[in-house]
């Protein structure tokens, strides 16, 4: 009798772990946007003047809630660094890319590289979320023109769910809808991608 009452406990204290991957070209902004992430749920963080360009990967859990965390993998956007991308495809349940809105020069390659993502075939029905960063500048590209790149490739894409969202993440402006679209998605998703359980 003992080992059935342990056995439910443990299985209604169960959570579910859902991996994201930050992908991105390198200085799109995508360890800002994971530190002011952490720092929006309370969690350690590091100062936003300190950051440096992520070589390899930096790793973080945010707890949504008692019973969900989600694990993101901030991965490198250097050129000779994206090569390594596609071996967390299959682990992965969503994936948000992040776009650089005042580096108009890189666009045509942000849309290049986005494209190479979706189409491996590890990210099928995976949903993807493209963040439009730095709207705080006045340089910034308008969201409804990236919005025309990527919706050009969603189209193309089935029934994923795929999304622009503006966002800001030295001021942490979006931030937090991000994360709250980005889970209602990967739950709706999790017979396609079932969470790990911990």
């Amino acid at each position: 009798m003992f080992h059935l009452a342990k056995g439910l406990y443990n299985n209604w204290n169960r959570k579910e772990v859902y991996s994201i991957l930050i992908l991105g070209l390198d200085n799109a902004g995508k360890t800002t946007f994971l530190e002011t992430l952490k720092k929006n749920y309370s969690l350690h963080s590091k100062d936003l003047d300190k950051i440096i360009p992520t070589v390899g990967q930096n790793v973080a859990q945010v707890p949504m809630s008692k019973s969900c965390t989600l694990k993101f993998w901030d991965v490198g956007g250097q050129e000779n660094l994206r090569a390594m991308w596609p071996e967390y495809y299959p682990q992965c349940h969503g994936i948000i890319f992040v776009v650089d809105s005042t580096d108009r020069s890189r666009i045509g390659e942000c849309n290049e590289v986005l494209q190479t993502v979706m189409m491996d075939e590890d990210v099928e029905g995976v949903p993807v979320l493209m963040l439009a960063n730095k709207q705080d500048r006045p340089d910034a590209m308008e969201v409804q023109d990236i919005k025309q790149i990527f919706n050009q490739m969603a189209e193309r894409l089935s029934a994923r769910d795929s999304r622009v969202l503006p966002l800001s993440a030295l001021t942490g402006e979006g931030v937090r809808e991000a994360a709250e679209w980005l889970l209602i998605r990967l739950q709706r998703n999790k017979t396609n991608r079932p969470p790990q359980y911990r």
